[in-house]
């Protein structure tokens, strides 16, 4: 059962990751890229201090913090931050459900990170089912006309999609270098450290360079809130399938976000879907069937 835990952890991510980054869309033209950004870290700490709560209250003791943890942690958190603030700035350049499908050429980076730093395997069925599903991205994000109005869009997104790969590997590094035998405690609390980590050094940058835009934050703080809780609640499911499976597999199956994206693009920002887009979520699709049967 708990093996087949992080595919469940990891869908639930996918669908608090999908209503976080339409809530922060929404506060971008009010607040900026690095405002809207900010609202994930500040109203999503609180909550992720509350799930740290609620797993202490079952009788499970903090783990202890080693200088690895620090390392691996500010890697996720700072990574985390660039890649969030850019991910905004490409979705006032481009249509929600097309930046998201940017955002995930992600897996093929933290398959190689995974590799390299954490020695996390990849078997063929695994390596297969990334290609597939980088095809499918390929078919949504090169359309006739994409590079018409330049490269940026594609720079930051795929700029973005590196941070977050790296994030991810700095998350799971973290979680794994607190030696817990039990994967709860060790996701909770990482979770709560790099939230942490990442509302201190953002608040500091606004009280520096933006204090009017941390105004806007707190007069908006209704919407801000959701965001903060959507995000958090997120991060919690990330980090839990992050203990259970290799940062690639998460990631990999964390493409369904792109199907999720495609129905609020639709309805929500009222973005209508081509032919090539609709072949390529389904080709999407395969890939996370064929990763989920290639686990070992």
């Amino acid at each position: 059962m708990i093996g087949s835990l992080w595919v469940v952890f990891t869908l639930i991510g996918s669908i608090g990751q999908i209503v976080r980054n339409a809530t922060q869309r929404g506060l971008t033209p009010q607040l900026g890229a690095g405002g809207a950004a900010l609202v994930r870290f500040l109203f999503g700490f609180p909550f992720a201090l509350l799930f740290l709560a609620a797993v202490a209250a079952t009788g499970a003791p903090l783990p202890h913090v080693s200088s690895s943890f620090a390392l691996w942690i500010m890697l996720g958190a700072l990574t985390q931050i660039g890649g969030t603030a850019l991910m905004l700035k490409t979705m006032e350049l481009r249509s929600f459900v097309v930046v998201t499908a940017y955002l995930k050429t992600e897996p093929l980076l933290v398959a190689v990170m995974g590799l390299a730093l954490l020695h996390d395997p990849i078997n063929m069925g695994m390596a297969a089912a990334i290609l597939v599903s980088l095809f499918g991205v390929a078919l949504i994000s090169i359309q006739p006309g994409t590079l018409n109005g330049g490269l940026r869009p594609a720079a930051f997104g795929l700029a973005s999609a590196g941070l977050f790969g790296a994030s991810a590997i700095g998350y799971r590094g973290a979680i794994l270098a607190l030696h817990e035998p039990h994967y709860l405690m060790p996701a909770t609390f990482s979770l709560a450290v790099g939230l942490g980590l990442q509302t201190f050094l953002l608040m500091i940058w606004l009280l520096a360079f933006r204090r009017q835009t941390l105004a806007e934050i707190f007069r908006l703080w209704r919407p801000s809130l959701g965001a903060g809780f959507a995000g958090a609640a997120a991060s919690q499911f990330w980090f839990l399938a992050f203990a259970l499976a290799t940062a690639a597999s998460v990631r990999t199956l964390a493409l369904v976000e792109v199907l999720l994206a495609q129905g609020v693009s639709r309805y929500v920002f009222r973005q209508r879907t081509s032919l090539r887009e609709a072949m390529g979520i389904v080709i999407l699709v395969a890939g996370a069937i064929l990763l989920i049967r290639s686990q070992p």
